[in-house]
């Protein structure tokens, strides 16, 4: 699989990354860590070198499970991890990615981003310079090669890089679920900051594997899922209805071509989660599917029959529901 540059620093990655957040099973039900090695070490086999994983999964579970599954070809791959918004103070982040280092079982982390923007989740509100101060420290002293963000907005964004380089933002991106264009994405393209877009698949959605009228259990985290509510379901399923004659022609599934959408989107990238081995090597071919410029500017009118009927929230989420505990499937 052929990587790319991260933003401006010389870290490489590839253009589909294996997403870890079940791995780490806190909030997740029915994970195995056996199965969790083997997806990590398929993902990788694939030739998916690049692997997100995040402090917060599992409080560091998710990073001990990536390590089982890769240190013995830790030179040949890229650890991306993030610390959590509780811990933006600078001797916390310099804490914070001192236990990473040792769950990850290496002395640098290629990538070490910013899980959330201070005050998030009611948390302590830290000054973006005291942070960055750490993260600058830390990428002195060759521990991190990159620093990133996730969850920011453009302003954010804007603001933290004017105390030092940031070269990736980390959204919630997909083919149902673009706010972040309108957003961050110019000021990414402007200033070479790559995107590594989180819920490519839209939570499972963009593979059409849930019929119109599917109900989740109130546990599963998806129940309160915008996109699978009311009309906004509807519209996702007639898109998916008028995507399979693409997939068809190509060859490819749903998730595939939705995958291969977004990482011919500019400077974008696609975090792609899997829970058993043939769902990581099935993302990995998605690098496979090589779209024309008509079929993408057809996928870009398709997707905003459900684009355009959304509200104009950045929040993907019902918070008027319960967060209970996520389902994995």
């Amino acid at each position: 699989m052929k990587k790319r540059k991260l933003g401006s620093s010389q870290v490489q990655i590839t253009p589909i990354l294996m997403g870890t957040s079940q791995a780490g099973k806190h909030k997740w039900v029915g994970i195995e860590d056996a199965d969790s090695i083997k997806t990590i070490r398929a993902a990788f086999e694939a030739g998916i070198t690049t692997i997100d994983t995040a402090a917060h999964y599992g409080e560091g579970h998710s990073e001990r499970i990536v390590a089982e599954a890769l240190s013995d070809v830790r030179a040949c791959v890229e650890y991306a991890t993030k610390v959590f918004v509780h811990h933006l103070k600078y001797d916390q982040v310099i804490e914070a990615c001192e236990r990473s280092l040792r769950n990850l079982k290496t002395d640098y982390i290629d990538l070490y981003q910013i899980h959330w923007p201070s005050g998030a989740f009611n948390s302590q509100t830290v000054p973006v310079e005291e942070t960055m101060s750490a993260l600058n420290r830390l990428k002195k002293q060759g521990k991190i090669r990159a620093i990133g963000v996730s969850n920011f907005s453009r302003a954010q964004l804007a603001q933290i890089a004017s105390y030092g380089s940031i070269d990736s933002l980390q959204p919630p991106y997909s083919l149902f679920w673009r706010k972040v264009e309108k957003d961050a994405v110019p000021y990414c393209m402007k200033n070479n900051i790559s995107i590594l877009a989180y819920s490519p698949l839209a939570q499972g959605l963009l593979t059409g594997k849930f019929a119109l009228g599917h109900k989740f259990d109130p546990a599963d985290n998806r129940a309160k899922n915008k996109l699978f509510q009311g009309e906004n379901f509807e519209h996702a399923h007639q898109a998916l209805e008028k995507l399979r004659p693409i997939a068809h022609l190509h060859n490819c599934s749903l998730a595939q071509l939705a995958l291969a959408w977004l990482i011919a989107q500019p400077q974008t990238n696609a975090i792609a989660g899997a829970r058993y081995p043939e769902q990581a090597k099935d993302n990995a071919l998605a690098v496979k599917v090589k779209l024309s410029a008509a079929e993408l500017a057809e996928i870009d009118a398709i997707s905003r029959t459900v684009n355009d009927h959304l509200d104009d929230s950045s929040d993907i989420w019902d918070r008027s529901m319960p967060i209970l505990t996520q389902v994995a499937k």
